[in-house]
């Protein structure tokens, strides 16, 4: 009897501590995130791209953000500007007409170096391959290329070794180049926002990267999709946030990015939300989505591990 009354006392309070568990915008308990741990090497990089054929659902915001919390964190980050619009690079305070070398000549000219193009971004830890419209001819000239979807991948060969973590900013479009991205990438993370029509068009970027996935990079994988421009105040946001949910389940970050106008502010700064609004709420929510996008990559383990390499950080699967 006394065994009953006590599993019925651990059952209640199970039930009662996860009922105390916050539910988040998702819908879902939400996890609490541990810390990420200190690096004792850097490389072997976790390539990810940033991809959504719909413009204005927050890639660029997403990279610089994400890359930027990353490196808060002890990661060495490099962003790839891969769309011939510049918004990374631009974002970062760099002028697309002033130039001398770009992504586009790394990828094009043979005797052109990385440490050539690569310039620092402007937070600590964080570099950057900087683009501009001269990208938009790469698209072109990259049809007669011989292993043509390969070409990003061989160029970024010698960041792999540098950096812990590269972010690729794909053009909002499913062509050669945004190809080029998924098959040089170990994941992909899928910004959404939380809007009705941004829906519609995930499954027709599902179908690409699946086809990558068979044809051209079997390791890529879907690291999450993130919702953006959330505004929880109205049923609208709230009814595409469980349709997302409903739709991709456990794929989507429990991190939310909520609309606020710092983004805009910290955009015509040219720098990270992190360091122009460092205490606002969308600060804050970058550096809980650097957290999750860690901690996915990692085990639940009751001890600290020792220190291994930041490829294994990033690599290994959730338990």
């Amino acid at each position: 009897m006394g065994a009953q009354n006590g599993s019925a006392t651990n059952g209640s309070s199970t039930a009662v501590a996860t009922a105390e568990r916050e539910i988040g915008p998702t819908g879902r308990p939400l996890p609490d995130f541990p810390e990420p741990r200190p690096l004792a090497t850097h490389g072997n990089a976790r390539v990810i791209s940033m991809c959504n054929q719909k413009g204005g659902v927050g890639k660029t915001t997403t990279t610089i953000n994400l890359g930027a919390s990353l490196a808060e964190y002890g990661r060495k980050v490099l962003l790839v500007d891969f769309d011939p619009q510049g918004s990374l690079s631009v974002g970062l305070g760099l002028n697309p007409h002033e130039m001398d070398l770009t992504v586009y000549n790394l990828l094009m000219e043979r005797d052109i170096s990385f440490e050539e193009v690569v310039v620092p971004s402007g937070v600590p830890g964080m570099d950057l391959l900087p683009s501009n419209i001269d990208l938009s001819a790469a698209e072109v000239q990259l049809v007669h290329e011989v292993a043509r979807e390969q070409t990003l991948q061989r160029v970024l060969g010698p960041a792999l070794e540098k950096y812990d973590v590269i972010l690729i900013d794909c053009q909002p479009s499913l062509g050669l180049l945004t190809v080029n991205a998924l098959t040089a990438s170990d994941g992909v993370i899928v910004p959404l926002e939380c809007e009705y029509f941004a829906l519609r068009g995930v499954a027709l970027l599902k179908t690409t990267i699946d086809k990558v996935q068979e044809r051209l990079n079997p390791k890529l994988e879907i690291d999450g999709v993130l919702g953006t421009m959330f505004d929880g105040r109205t049923l609208h946001s709230r009814e595409v946030m469980e349709r997302l949910v409903h739709a991709w389940g456990d794929k989507v970050f429990h991190t939310v990015i909520r609309r606020t106008i710092k983004f805009s502010d910290s955009t015509v700064a040219g720098e990270p939300i992190t360091t122009y609004a460092s205490t606002s709420t969308g600060a804050d929510a970058y550096r809980q989505l650097a957290k999750e996008v860690l901690a996915r990559r990692l085990p639940s383990e009751s001890s600290p591990p020792p220190l291994r390499s930041s490829a294994d950080d990033l690599r290994r699967d959730p338990e």
